[in-house]
C-alpha cells in the first residue's frame, strides 16, 4: 500500500547514501586543543632537568608553548581556560567541544606554568598567568554544594554532552592540591592555603580506602562511591604519587 511504498522509497534513499560520491566527504573543523601544548610543557621540564646542557633549547620550547596557551585558550571574556578553539583562538561555542571546560585539566596546566616561573627567576609573568588560570578554573570547578572538583562544565551553561560531567574523578583533585599548594608556597597568601586544605581534606575523606589503602577513582557528584576499583587502563600509579612528590619537593 501507500505506507509500504513510502517506506521503500526511504529505504532506497538510505542505500543511496552509501554510494561513493553521493554525500559530501566528512571534514574536521580546523581547531587547536589545550591538551597537547600543556602536557608537552611538563615533559620538557623533566627532560631539561635530566639534561641541563639543553636548558636553552627546552626553555625556548616551553616559552613557545606557554605563549600559545595564553594566546589561544586563556579567555578573558569568560574568565576561563578553553579546551578547544579555532586555530586563531576564535571560540567555537556553536558545538559541545568548543564550549567544554575541564577544570582539573586547566588547573593542571596552571601549575605547570607556575612551576616554570619558580624554576626560572626571569619569568614572573608566567606565575601571574598560571595563578590567574588557577583562580578562574577553581571558580568553575569547585562544587560549592558537595565539595570537590567537578569534571566538566559548559562555558555558556548549556547541558554537557558527557554523562559523567558532574562526577568526581580522582585526578582533578590531585591537580587542585598541587596547584593550590604551589600558589601558597610562592605567594604566602593564606587564601591558597585555605583552598589547599579544602581540596586535600575532601580528597582524603572521599577517595581514600581506609581499610586497604590506595584511592578509589570514581565518585558520584555527592561524593558517594560509584565503583570500587582502584586501577584500570585509565587510572594508574601516576597522579597520586606525583601529588605527594611535588609537595615534598616544594617544602624540602
Amino acid at each position: 500500500g501507500e505506507d509500504s511504498s513510502w517506506a521503500e522509497t526511504i529505504f532506497d534513499q538510505a542505500l543511496g547514501t552509501v554510494e561513493a560520491g553521493r554525500l559530501q566527504p566528512k571534514f574536521l573543523r580546523p581547531s587547536e586543543g589545550f591538551a597537547l601544548p600543556m602536557i608537552i610543557i611538563a615533559v620538557a621540564q623533566e627532560l631539561r632537568a635530566a639534561n641541563p646542557k639543553r636548558t636553552k633549547h627546552y626553555n625556548a620550547l616551553i616559552d613557545q608553548l606557554i605563549e600559545k596557551i595564553q594566546r589561544l585558550f586563556v579567555n578573558e571574556e569568560h574568565r576561563c581556560v578553553l579546551e578547544q578553539t579555532g586555530i586563531d583562538g576564535t571560540p567555537q561555542f556553536d558545538h559541545f567541544e568548543g564550549r567544554l571546560l575541564n577544570p582539573g585539566h586547566a588547573i593542571e596546566g596552571a601549575w605547570f606554568i607556575m612551576k616554570e616561573a619558580r624554576l626560572r627567576s626571569d619569568r614572573d609573568d608566567y606565575f601571574s598567568l598560571g595563578k590567574k588560570m588557577l583562580d578562574w578554573m577553581w571558580e568553575w570547578g569547585w562544587d560549592r554544594e558537595y565539595g570537590g572538583i567537578i569534571y566538566f562544565r559548559d562555558v555558556l551553561g548549556h547541558p554537557s554532552h558527557e554523562y559523567w560531567h558532574d562526577m568526581k574523578f580522582w585526578w582533578p583533585q590531585t591537580e587542585a592540591v598541587i596547584a593550590t599548594l604551589l600558589a601558597y608556597h610562592q605567594t604566602g597568601d593564606d587564601h591558597y592555603l585555605t583552598l589547599f586544605n579544602q581540596a586535600y581534606d575532601w580528597a582524603l575523606r572521599h577517595f581514600k580506602d581506609e581499610r586497604y589503602g590506595e584511592w578509589y577513582g570514581y565518585l558520584h557528584r555527592d561524593g558517594s562511591l560509584s565503583v570500587d576499583l582502584k586501577g584500570n587502563l585509565y587510572k594508574g600509579p601516576f597522579h597520586i604519587p606525583r601529588m605527594f612528590l611535588e609537595g615534598i619537593e616544594l617544602f624540602s
